[in-house]
């Protein structure tokens, strides 16, 4: 089952409303409009203390070696699952506050894992397979509105150095630089997995919003001090609009 955190207010949106905003959801994605080559980023809401998760973060790993140039996996860790006994060790209260973001633009009414955002304008459930098949080819025929080229990228102690080229429209956009840890095993103890040895991949580490002053230039991010400097790392750049889409993205290794 879902598991779900339910935000305890009335609303005055029936089932039959909800069904029909779901429907303007996706027709609106059709209509994406652009010059650039498609993107599609996959964001998961995942958590090691949830037990419906893993199958969700398998499934992601899987969409991202499936497809290697133009999907990109991160995976957000959310904290409110700490409280039943197993602190996630990469759960960041961050990465709540951006699920709630998304989920009002969604008119949802709570927080929920698995929870899967493609390119910032919709959401289903995170292990849900053949709906994250068809949302992967429905934005593979999508437009993007923004190209992004990364330049080098170079790792300074516990900080990257990145260059960046954006093309297309930048009025009202950020970029949002993602530090992205590639994998690691992790024994949990308690909790609903408890007494399982999870492997989680795509983990975001760490992520930097830069404001857009024009279309090229360089930007950092921090390394957290307990990733080690031996695991793989990998940078994504996005671009967002004040809507939460996504309308751009690139990535490489570190």
């Amino acid at each position: 089952m879902v598991k779900k955190i339910l935000i305890l207010i009335v609303v005055a949106v029936g089932l039959s409303s909800m069904a029909m905003y779901e429907t303007t959801k996706v027709e609106g994605s059709k209509g994406i409009s652009g010059t650039y080559e498609p993107i599609v980023v996959l964001e998961l809401f995942t958590s090691q203390g949830c037990s419906s998760c893993p199958p969700a973060d398998i499934l992601l790993d899987k969409a991202k070696k499936q497809y290697p140039d133009n999907v990109f996996a991160l995976s957000y860790h959310v904290d409110y699952w700490n409280y039943i006994g197993w602190e996630d060790p990469f759960s960041n209260p961050q990465f709540s506050r951006k699920q709630r973001e998304y989920n009002t633009k969604f008119r949802y009414s709570g927080n929920y894992t698995p929870e899967m955002v493609v390119n910032g304008r919709e959401h289903f459930v995170g292990s849900n397979a053949g709906k994250l098949s068809s949302k992967i080819k429905e934005y593979q025929k999508a437009n993007s509105e923004n190209k992004v080229v990364l330049g080098e990228a170079t790792r300074q102690d516990r900080e990257i150095d990145f260059q960046y080229h954006i093309e297309g429209d930048l009025t009202g956009k950020l970029m949002r630089a993602v530090l992205v840890l590639d994998e690691r095993t992790t024994v949990v103890k308690r909790g609903e997995n408890r007494n399982r040895t999870l492997k989680n991949s795509n983990i975001v580490v760490k992520e930097h919003y830069i404001p857009l002053k024009s279309k090229e230039g360089q930007g950092s991010v921090q390394i957290p001090t307990w990733v080690k400097t031996s695991e793989k790392l990998r940078l994504v750049v996005l671009v967002e609009n004040s809507a939460l889409d996504i309308t751009g993205a690139a990535k490489t290794a570190i």
